[in-house]
C-alpha cells in the first residue's frame, strides 16, 4: 500500500486528487492536505471584490466532498515539508508520512516586499483570495460612497496578469452601472513592458485588444513600472527604461487601488535545497518530479518556470489553468505508473489558454505552446467571453461537487476549433 499525500486543494490539488483515484491500485490511500476548510474558486474572485459573486457562492466546504470519493482530507496548514524523512509537519504540530507527495499549494502573496502593499496592514487591496477579494468589496462599496482616482494592476515579480485587467475592466463596467464612472480616473500600473504581454511576450494581438479597451475606457496606463512604496492614497512608482535606468518618476493619488503582488514559494518548501528554487518555487523536470527527490511531484503555480525574456522591470511566467490541467493528468498518470513499477512517461503540454471577463465583455487567447514560437496563437474578445466565463465557473464548481475529474480545456478548444476559425 502506498500513501499518496496532495498538498494544496485548489484548482490543481482538488483535480489532482480525483485524477489519482482512477490512477491508483485499490490497497493505495489518498490524503489531502489545506489550511483552508473549503474549495474557492479563484478565477470568480474579481466579480466578488465588487460584490457580483458572495464567498458563499464560490467556495465548497472540502470534507463531506472528500469522504464521498474516499479520500483522507486534513484541514491543517504545513509547516514544513521533510523529503529527507517522507514526511509534512503540519502546523499542529502533527506528522504526516507519504510514500509520493504532489505540492500543489499555490503561491505565497509577497505583500511585504514593497512596503505598504496589501490589505493586511498595508493601503491596497488583493483578489487573490477569495477573502482578499471580499473584503475588497467591502472597501468598494465604502469607495462607491465617495469615489476618486483607483489605481489598479500588478506589481514588479507579478506572475498572474488576467485578474488585474480583469479587474480594471469590471470596476469600470460596475462603476458605469452606478453611473459614477466619470467621478473615477483609473491608471493601470504594471510591471510588463506593454499592455497585453501577460508574461507571455502577447498572444495574438492581445496587445492590440487590451490597449483599446484601456482606450476605449478611458484607462490610462504605465508599463516598465516598479512600485517603489505605498502610502496611504499615494503611489510611488519608477517607470524603468532599462533594469537600472529610471525613465520617469510617477505620483499617483488613489482613493481606492488593487495591485497584485509577487509569489514566492510557501514556507514549507522554501530553502529546501534540491527541492526549491531561490523564491521557493518547486523545481520539476519535463514529468513533473523533482530531480532530486523522486518522489515528489509539483502542480500548478508553486512550480518553477524560468520567465520568457529578459524585460526591464521583473515579469514572472502564468500558470493558466490549461497548463494546470495538464500538469496533473501527467502527475496522476505518471505516480501510476511507479505504483506499478515503471518509470515515468507521462508529459504536460503546458499550453495556455484563458477567459478573461470584463463585466459586459472579455477576450479570450490560446498559446501552444505557451512561449513563442507557437504553433496556435490566437486571440478573440467578444460578449461571448462574459459568458463562457460564467459558464466555466458552473461546470467547475459541478465538476468539484461531483468528484469529477475529466478536462475541461481540451473540451473547451475543442468546441471553440468548430464555432470559430481557430485552427
Amino acid at each position: 500500500m502506498a500513501e499518496i499525500v496532495i498538498l494544496g486543494a485548489g484548482i490543481g490539488g482538488l483535480p489532482m486528487a480525483y485524477d489519482m483515484k482512477k490512477e491508483m491500485r485499490k490497497e493505495d490511500r489518498i490524503t489531502v492536505i489545506s489550511n483552508n476548510p473549503y474549495f474557492q474558486f479563484t478565477p470568480s474572485n474579481p466579480w466578488a471584490a465588487v460584490g457580483w459573486r458572495s464567498k458563499e457562492d464560490i467556495t465548497i466546504d472540502l470534507a463531506p466532498v472528500l469522504k464521498k470519493q474516499g479520500i483522507g482530507f486534513i484541514a491543517d496548514g504545513a509547516a514544513k515539508v521533510d523529503p529527507e524523512n517522507n514526511k509534512v509537519v503540519l502546523e499542529s504540530g502533527r506528522e504526516v508520512s507519504y510514500d509520493y507527495l504532489v505540492i500543489a499549494t499555490g503561491p505565497e502573496l509577497a505583500f511585504d516586499e514593497i512596503e505598504g502593499l496589501g490589505p493586511h496592514g498595508g493601503f491596497t487591496q488583493s483578489v487573490c483570495t477569495v477573502d482578499h477579494a471580499t473584503g475588497a468589496y467591502v472597501a468598494w462599496e465604502e469607495f462607491c460612497k465617495n469615489p476618486g482616482p483607483i489605481v489598479v494592476g500588478a506589481v514588479q515579480g507579478a506572475s498572474c496578469y488576467g485578474p488585474a485587467y480583469e479587474y480594471a475592466m469590471i470596476m469600470d463596467t460596475d462603476l458605469k452601472k452606478r453611473r459614477i464612472r466619470d467621478k473615477v480616473p483609473m491608471t493601470y500600473v504594471t510591471a510588463e513592458p506593454y499592455i497585453g504581454h501577460l508574461g507571455l511576450g502577447g498572444v495574438g494581438d492581445t496587445k492590440g485588444i487590451l490597449e483599446s479597451e484601456f482606450r476605449d475606457r478611458h484607462i490610462k496606463w504605465i508599463c516598465n513600472a516598479k512600485v517603489d512604496k505605498v502610502e496611504d492614497g499615494m503611489m510611488h512608482v519608477s517607470e524603468m527604461k532599462t533594469a537600472d535606468e529610471v525613465a520617469a518618476k510617477h505620483e499617483l493619488p488613489f482613493r481606492y487601488s488593487m495591485m497584485l503582488p509577487a509569489f514566492r514559494g510557501i514556507p514549507a518548501v522554501r530553502g529546501i535545497d534540491g527541492l526549491v528554487n531561490p523564491r521557493g518555487f518547486i523545481i520539476v523536470d519535463k514529468h513533473q518530479r523533482n530531480p532530486k527527490y523522486g518522489n515528489i511531484f509539483g502542480v500548478g503555480v508553486c512550480i518553477a518556470i524560468a520567465p520568457l525574456e529578459p524585460t526591464p522591470v521583473a515579469v514572472g511566467v502564468p500558470k493558466t489553468g490549461y497548463m494546470i490541467e495538464s500538469m496533473v493528468a501527467a502527475s496522476a498518470a505518471n505516480i501510476g505508473e511507479l505504483l506499478r513499477g515503471k518509470e515515468p512517461s507521462h508529459e504536460g503540454t503546458w499550453n495556455a489558454f484563458c477567459l478573461a471577463d470584463f463585466g459586459n465583455g472579455g477576450v479570450a487567447f490560446l498559446a501552444q505552446p505557451q512561449n513563442p514560437p507557437r504553433n496556435l496563437n490566437w486571440a478573440a474578445q467578444g460578449k461571448w467571453v462574459h459568458w463562457a466565463k460564467v459558464g466555466f465557473e458552473k461546470y467547475f464548481m459541478r465538476k468539484i461537487r461531483k468528484g469529477q475529474s475529466e478536462p475541461f480545456f481540451e473540451k473547451a478548444i475543442m468546441g471553440l476549433t468548430k464555432v470559430t476559425r481557430l485552427k
